[in-house]
């Protein structure tokens, strides 16, 4: 924030849906302030988002530094990191091993999808918008899907033999997650996710079998 202050430039802040906690409202709009425990397990990363955004809101509104905060939305696609503990990760690369498929309390808890090309031209709209449009601006994938309901398609779509087994659910851990992006719909031309959920995850599956090929 200093150096945007001392150029004079655009700073986007990716901030994440991690921000509304275990929501209480659904879909989740810009304007809801969240449900977070903040001693909680995951306070850490839900708190340093929200931290993160008013320290940015604090530097706009005192000192003018331009700023742009977006809340991303679980965001997949090819180049994910093969360990980086991410849901979709984490069941294609059990998938394509033949392991078991971990899912956490009964799966019926929902998350939306969203594909990496729709993020990036969500952004790039993004940062082209006047300077008044600040955000907070959700993108991600109006879609809910459960998780039960990702690890069925992962295993179909990978062909896999993997059994699917529950583990308990984390303290904490969001029932459901969706965005209300009709404000990004608004002031971004338009701009919704086109990435079909099945086509997405064909080509994030493809990648990560070269990756685990390349391993071997």
């Amino acid at each position: 924030m200093e150096i945007a202050k001392a150029n004079d430039c655009v700073i986007l802040q990716s901030s994440t849906s991690e921000v509304y906690g275990d929501p209480l409202v659904h879909p989740q709009t810009e304007d809801y302030y969240g449900n977070v425990n903040p001693i909680g397990i995951r306070s850490c990363y839900d708190e340093g988002k929200r931290c993160a955004e008013s320290l940015c809101m604090d530097y706009h509104r005192q000192f003018g530094v331009k700023l742009k905060i977006i809340r991303i939305f679980n965001t997949y696609g090819p180049r994910m990191a093969v360990e980086d503990g991410r849901v979709v990760s984490n069941f294609i690369t059990q998938a394509l091993k033949g392991q078991s498929i971990s899912i956490y309390g009964d799966g019926r808890q929902t998350r939306s999808f969203q594909y990496i090309d729709d993020l990036i031209e969500a952004i790039i709209r993004f940062t082209n918008t006047p300077k008044d449009i600040t955000g907070p601006v959700n993108i991600g994938n109006p879609n809910e899907t459960t998780i039960q309901e990702l690890a069925r398609q992962i295993v179909k779509l990978t062909s896999s033999c993997s059994p699917i087994i529950r583990k308990p659910l984390p303290e904490n851990d969001p029932r459901r997650r969706l965005p209300d992006i009709s404000l990004a719909t608004s002031i971004l031309d338009g701009w919704t996710p086109k990435v079909e959920l099945a086509n997405g995850l064909q080509a994030t599956i493809k990648y990560f079998r070269e990756i685990l090929y390349r391993q071997l």
